[in-house]
């Protein structure tokens, strides 16, 4: 936006023309306008889904564009990943902000903290995201008001006006695209919609929705996983669709994430209406036993026809129906398969391991039918990456014939692996540069086109306060925070060595200016002990 130009449309407002307005500056309405660019949610939703539909066609043309994002549990949280990533890439493309149903749970509902299988606040989740966008919203008012001040003394003492004024014109928003995590969507397909709509309405423009049953819902690297029936799961999809379309938001994206390769359950036998639909591939994948006798049968048994003959599924004492051993990755494909051809944008493949031979081998089954398929993968802090890893190259050297005598092995010392005596040795370095690469190297062969952590501010918050805590309290006093947090924020030029600036002082101050002029009473001067900074 251009702040002359701006200023000018205020300016020739009708009421700045015959008006008791003298006392209001048209500039620094310009300048709050600017600082304030996302009035709505929605406002927010239609700009950053059409950066995220930009960014899946940059990707499409070269898979080096691939987009990452880290899981985010707080407003602030956001903001500082944001602030961080513009600061240091000198540019927010490329990433966006993940909203992670796990660390609602764990770190936001006020039942306290819970497991991940949405028992929270349904409502907690567009809170969530209303937060986020309220903090980098702030993020964009303190940097643009330190380029006001530039140029305000540029105008007072004869400098450089015109490349400050570009600087401002130019400037790059923090409010980037959020991934959010709507579970299986909370209830029925009317439920998912009305959170959805709460969702869009907050600025989210990508919802990523699941195919567990809702009231059953479990992590995706735990047990216990049930799925539904296709034609549920995408009346969910058409939901979410019908939500961002109400809306307004035409470029919306929707994540349709599959649990299947670790899910052996269902609570549903759906009923097929004609041969070859969803509902018999669905039900062919279910365990049954034969039956040769109508004496066979107990009460209450339920029975299918399978190719001309009677089979009885294998029910649970729970009432589940189990699926037949080894089916998780047909499942996976199909899932895949009929939710893009159902209207969803991206997948989402949860596996219980990072391992991209696996993923590629998924993805390229989906994209034998749908070539333009591409992933959302979870980089989960659920996996050991350095175990994972050094397996992996471990048994890659013994495939090869490579000695590999000075390392236990996996199969007889399950985690020896993990030792930290093997920090500096060969394999582990091999296997820190294959972490170092995933991203590149499954984007390029596995279609992930973007790449996340879920909980990755979770682990970063308990490790700092633990280190702060074992050594404030320990022997070290004081020195444990101003060395181990506040030199190095001044070291790195961190925002946060500032924090009442952070938190919107010198804002404030500015508004005040403009309200009250001269009376205003401000935080800011020499006694402000922001100056030591």
């Amino acid at each position: 936006m251009n702040l002359k130009n701006e200023t000018l449309r205020i300016s020739n407002l009708a009421r700045f023309k015959d008006s008791n307005w003298g006392n209001i500056n048209p500039e620094y309405v310009a300048r709050m306008n600017l600082q304030n660019r996302f009035k709505t949610g929605v406002e927010i939703a239609k700009y950053t889904s059409k950066i995220m539909r930009s960014d899946m066609a940059a990707y499409e043309i070269d898979p080096s564009n691939y987009t990452q994002s880290l899981g985010c549990w707080h407003g602030f949280v956001a903001q500082q990943m944001m602030i961080a990533v513009k600061r240091h890439q000198k540019t927010t493309k490329g990433t966006y902000i993940y909203l992670s149903g796990w660390m609602v749970a764990a770190l936001r509902s006020k039942f306290g903290p819970l497991p991940d299988q949405s028992m929270h606040e349904k409502t907690a989740v567009p809170e969530l995201i209303e937060e986020i966008y309220t903090f980098l919203k702030q993020a964009d008012a303190r940097e643009l008001q330190q380029l006001f001040i530039d140029l305000d003394y540029a105008k007072a003492n004869d400098g450089d006006v015109e490349t400050i004024e570009k600087q401002i014109e130019r400037f790059e928003t923090h409010v980037v695209p959020m991934i959010a995590d709507i579970d299986a969507g909370f209830g029925n397909e009317e439920a998912t919609y009305l959170l959805a709509k709460k969702m869009i309405e907050a600025g989210a423009c990508c919802i990523q929705i699941e195919n567990q049953v809702s009231d059953a819902k479990q992590c995706g690297h735990q047990a216990g996983k049930v799925t539904v029936p296709h034609e549920d799961f995408l009346a969910k999809v058409n939901a979410v669709r019908y939500a961002f379309l109400e809306l307004g938001v035409e470029d919306g994206v929707i994540v349709a994430r599959t649990d299947s390769l670790g899910a052996d359950l269902t609570q549903k036998v759906p009923v097929s209406r004609s041969k070859g639909d969803l509902a018999e591939k669905y039900n062919s994948f279910l365990a049954s036993e034969p039956i040769d006798n109508i004496s066979d049968l107990k009460d209450n048994d339920i029975v299918l026809s399978k190719h001309g003959n009677f089979v009885r599924p294998i029910r649970l004492a729970n009432g589940l129906y189990q699926f037949r051993e080894n089916t998780g990755f047909d499942r996976v494909v199909l899932d895949c398969v009929s939710s893009l051809n159902a209207g969803a944008d991206l997948l989402w493949i949860e596996t219980e391991k990072p391992n991209l031979k696996q993923i590629a081998e998924l993805i390229n089954a989906v994209k034998s039918e749908v070539p333009n398929a591409k992933l959302v993968y979870n980089n989960s802090p659920s996996f050991n990456w350095t175990l994972a890893f050094r397996e992996q190259v471990y048994q890659e050297w013994l495939d090869a014939g490579k000695d590999v005598s000075e390392y236990p092995n996996p199969s007889s010392a399950p985690k020896g692996l993990m030792s930290e005596e093997f920090d500096k040795t060969p394999l582990a370095v091999a296997a820190d540069k294959l972490i170092q690469e995933f991203q590149k190297d499954s984007s390029m062969h596995a279609s992930i086109f973007h790449h996340l952590i879920t909980l990755p501010t979770y682990h970063d918050t308990a490790l700092g306060t633990d280190t702060l805590a074992e050594g404030y309290f320990g022997d070290k006093g004081m020195l444990a925070y101003v060395k181990g947090v506040q030199r190095k924020e001044i070291r790195r030029n961190q925002p946060s060595v500032k924090h009442q600036d952070l938190a919107g002082s010198n804002i404030g101050d500015h508004h005040k200016e403009y309200f009250s002029g001269d009376n205003a009473l401000l935080a800011g001067g020499e006694a402000n002990t922001m100056n030591q900074f």
